[in-house]
């Protein structure tokens, strides 16, 4: 189980003081859309420069022209590049097919989707490497969670591995370790603490504990 954070609403210089702070806790460090939309994928460059060790998550959330954007994001860096599971089966085929060829992996992202346990089945055949749950933020400020989405998502694919983001923070992070999902994604619930680096290892802690249980 891994411990991806995700960086929204800041620009570079702050991304790699927020990711100092927590380094030691986190496996994957995601650059999201705000920020790319914002700094472009010169963002991935730099922070995948300044933490090689770590994997670097590019929030692309791609919808048409996958294999390009694909290959965009890998040459800046990223080791993992998000696809909406609402772009065409070729669309998914695509950026899966550009991924392997250059080593990178695919995380498809199902915010908005709403057939989930259909979607889920066909993305897992077309080859995505993580399926994402994800309440966004409009969703999570009416009170929507993923949980009950992951386990549905997790009677049905046989490849691919499962991820969940929204809202998630150390309060609510029992719920979601017990749905097993392979990636844990945590934005605000850690950058929006004072002691980020104290939040982070809390987090990473109570993850690890459950592994061994």
């Amino acid at each position: 189980m891994k411990l991806q954070l995700a960086l929204d609403l800041v620009d570079i210089p702050q991304a790699i003081e927020l990711i100092k702070e927590v380094e030691g806790s986190i496996d994957i460090v995601e650059l999201g859309t705000p920020v790319i939309n914002q700094e472009g994928l010169k963002a991935v460059r730099e922070v995948k420069e300044a933490f090689p060790h770590l994997e670097v998550l590019a929030d692309v959330k791609i919808m048409d022209a996958a294999a390009y954007e694909v290959g965009n994001a890998a040459a800046a860096g990223a080791d993992i590049i998000t696809i909406l599971a609402q772009a065409e089966d070729s669309s998914i085929k695509g950026a899966v097919e550009e991924a392997k060829k250059l080593g990178k992996k695919i995380l498809v992202d199902m915010i908005a989707v709403k057939d989930i346990e259909t979607r889920a089945a066909e993305l897992d055949v077309l080859g995505a490497d993580y399926i994402c749950v994800h309440t966004g933020y409009d969703l999570q400020a009416e009170g929507k969670d993923s949980f009950a989405d992951l386990r549905t998502i997790k009677t049905v694919v046989k490849n691919a591995k499962t991820a969940i983001a929204g809202g998630i923070k150390l309060e609510t992070l029992p719920e979601v370790i017990e749905a097993q999902p392979d990636l844990i994604i945590v934005g605000g619930g850690i950058t929006g603490k004072d002691d980020k680096q104290s939040e982070a290892a809390k987090i990473k802690a109570l993850m690890n504990e459950s592994v061994t249980v």
